[in-house]
């Protein structure tokens, strides 16, 4: 069984409470791909430019992530910079160079085409179901947009969600989909539009998953996840969404 992640592989800058750490490896490819490396092969599709050494792929490599799927093209890397002050559930985006990822394209390669289990990262909707639409066998697939896909590309979001099974976004981006402040009934909202489960991050608060009456042999109770609490928190990870 293997999972196939489509989304950035990225440079970060970043400025917490707790320090300054520049040139770290970043990207929601980068660290779904790490964590998911925990329970099952993973294959990652990306771009990165030619700052992007053998080190850096190594990271990923060292966790057997297939990385056959990282483009190389002219350029630099994307790059994201970021402030975390008073509140760490909210990243103060402080500079985004798109860099090579300005026209990334994925290229699923044709040994991929086997995979069963698909998650889109954030990326702009109309390539994440561009490589839905390529990925036509896969078993189970997952999503996750942004603030920026929410009032930039609603229409192509719109089409989006309805080929996803499972939905990750924060509480916000929620709110912002059903154009609703009540997050249960928020939440129904956004599953009305497509996906069979909701899961809705509240950043140091846990997570809640939502689902769609009857899907995936449960009701539509939601299920609450709660943080664990800690005094000192080093990365709220995700621009905020865990610590």
């Amino acid at each position: 069984m293997s999972i196939l992640v489509v989304g950035s592989v990225a440079f970060d800058d970043i400025t917490s409470p707790s320090g300054t750490r520049k040139n770290v490896l970043g990207g929601a490819a980068t660290y779904f791909g790490l964590a998911a490396s925990y329970f099952t092969q993973v294959r990652v599709v990306g771009v990165v430019g030619d700052d992007f050494t053998a080190e850096h792929e190594d990271v990923l490599k060292k966790r057997g992530i297939d990385t056959r799927g990282i483009e190389r093209a002219p350029g630099k890397t994307f790059r994201w910079g970021g402030t975390y002050a008073g509140n760490l559930n909210e990243a103060k985006t402080d500079y985004t160079d798109l860099n090579v990822f300005e026209k990334f394209q994925p290229k699923i390669p044709k040994e991929y085409s086997d995979t069963q289990f698909l998650f889109l990262a954030n990326i702009h909707p109309t390539l994440q179901a561009n490589v839905r639409h390529e990925m036509d066998g896969v078993r189970l697939t997952g999503g996750d947009t942004m603030n920026y896909w929410i009032n930039g590309t609603s229409r192509e979001l719109a089409e989006m969600l309805k080929l996803v099974n499972v939905l990750l976004i924060n509480d916000t981006e929620a709110k912002m989909i059903a154009k609703e402040n009540n997050l249960p009934r928020a939440a129904q909202k956004v599953l009305a539009l497509g996906p069979q489960a909701l899961v809705i991050k509240h950043g140091e608060y846990g997570a809640t998953i939502f689902f769609r009456e009857g899907a995936f042999g449960v009701g539509r109770h939601p299920f609450r996840a709660p943080a664990l609490p800690i005094e000192e928190v080093q990365d709220p990870t995700g621009a905020g969404d865990s610590f």
